[in-house]
C-alpha cells in the first residue's frame, strides 16, 4: 500500500511539473542594439532592406524575417566593401527564455558576421531558431549592400 501512494504522488508531481512547463509563444518584438532564420519567409506587411549612410560607413537594413517566435531583422554596415558591424534591430523576446537565448547567441552571431564577411556562419546551440532569421535577414542586407 506504502508503495501505491509513493508512486501516485510521485507520478502526479511528474504530471504537475509537465503541466505547468512554459513554452515560448508569444511573439512580440523589441528593437534592441546587438544583432539574430535561413529558409524564414518575411513577416507580414514587412518592407524590403533599406539602406543610409553614416559617417563610418553605409548602413543596411534587412528584410523582416518572420519566425515562429517572432520577427528577426538585422542591420549591417559597410565600409570599403566589407561589414564592418551588424546589429539585430529585431529579435523575438516574448519571454525571459527568448531573452536569455538571444542574449547570449545574438552578440556571436553578429561578431561571426563581420568575421565571415558574409552569411555563412554557424548557428549556436539552443538558438536555431534566431540563427535561422538572422542569417535570412542578414542575407538580404548583404544582397542590398552588393556584397
Amino acid at each position: 500500500m506504502r508503495r501505491i501512494v509513493i508512486w501516485s504522488a510521485s507520478t502526479l508531481g511528474a504530471l504537475l511539473v509537465l503541466l505547468s512547463y512554459s513554452t515560448s509563444t508569444g511573439r512580440a518584438a523589441t528593437h534592441i542594439n546587438s544583432p539574430a532564420v535561413a529558409g524564414a519567409a518575411p513577416a507580414a506587411g514587412a518592407t524590403t532592406g533599406s539602406a543610409g549612410s553614416s559617417g563610418a560607413g553605409t548602413t543596411y537594413t534587412g528584410d523582416v524575417m518572420s519566425t515562429q517566435w517572432g520577427p528577426v531583422q538585422v542591420q549591417i554596415t559597410v565600409s570599403g566593401g566589407r561589414v564592418t558591424s551588424a546589429d539585430a534591430v529585431q529579435v523575438p523576446t516574448g519571454n525571459p527564455r527568448d531573452e536569455q537565448i538571444n542574449g547570449y547567441a545574438v552578440p556571436v552571431y553578429e561578431s561571426e558576421t563581420v568575421t565571415a564577411q558574409s552569411a555563412d556562419i554557424d548557428a549556436v546551440s539552443g538558438a536555431t531558431v534566431t540563427w535561422q532569421g538572422y542569417t535570412g535577414s542578414l542575407q538580404s542586407a548583404l544582397d542590398e549592400a552588393g556584397l
